[in-house]
């Protein structure tokens, strides 16, 4: 399966959402690649978009290889402790969590995370390569209380899809395919996404949304 684009595939993912268009669910983005598809997802299914921060942690050797992960409330998991010693894990968590709180203040400017307590919250990123970052965000999101977590991505390592199910209420997955090597393979058109893409996206959608 190929996708056009991140908006063609939110479209699918929307249509494999649809049974939950009635419950006004929190979609929750993992930034930078995920917001646009969040804004679209939210808006096919009548609910609300916010970012849920987390971020990789790098190996020692390849900065982009993740080697586990962090949220914002300076929770981590290493998923590959083999890749990274602990004095090199201690300073890149103090790094990623820095930048998460930066973040935070550049995306939502003066206004706290929308609350998940009590609510369907689908989480939704563009793929899953390691899985670290989506362990990460429903991790975080767990530890407040949803009403039913799901995760929702176009395209997976079948490997990593398995650890993420014992973490959510309902995986939706458009395809995991037993070749996966890196989630841009999966799109005809993969650009990067920038902040200032992300701002203008979070931006737009509280306009409408009135908060």
């Amino acid at each position: 399966m190929m996708f056009e684009n991140r908006l063609d595939a939110a479209r699918k993912l929307a249509e494999a959402l649809a049974a939950h268009a009635g419950s006004h669910p929190l979609v929750l983005a993992i930034p930078r690649g995920a917001v646009p598809m969040g804004a679209a997802l939210a808006e096919a299914l009548d609910g609300e978009l916010d970012v849920v921060l987390v971020h990789k942690l790098a190996s020692r050797w390849n900065g982009e290889y993740a080697v586990g992960a962090i949220d914002e409330s300076g929770w981590s998991f290493v998923s590959d402790p083999g890749e990274a010693d602990e004095a090199w894990l201690e300073q890149e968590r103090a790094r990623r969590l820095a930048g998460l709180r930066e973040r935070r203040q550049r995306y939502s400017p003066g206004r706290p995370p929308v609350d998940p307590r009590g609510r369907t919250v689908i989480i939704v990123d563009d793929g899953l390569a390691t899985g670290a970052t989506m362990i990460a965000a429903l991790h975080a999101v767990r530890a407040q209380a949803p009403a039913r977590l799901i995760c929702a991505v176009p395209v997976a390592a079948p490997g990593s899809l398995k650890k993420v199910e014992a973490l959510a209420d309902e995986v939706v997955c458009l395809h995991a395919p037993w070749d996966f090597r890196a989630v841009g393979q999966f799109y005809r058109q993969f650009d990067q996404v920038e902040d200032e893409e992300v701002v203008a996206c979070l931006d737009a959608w509280r306009s409408r949304d009135g908060r």
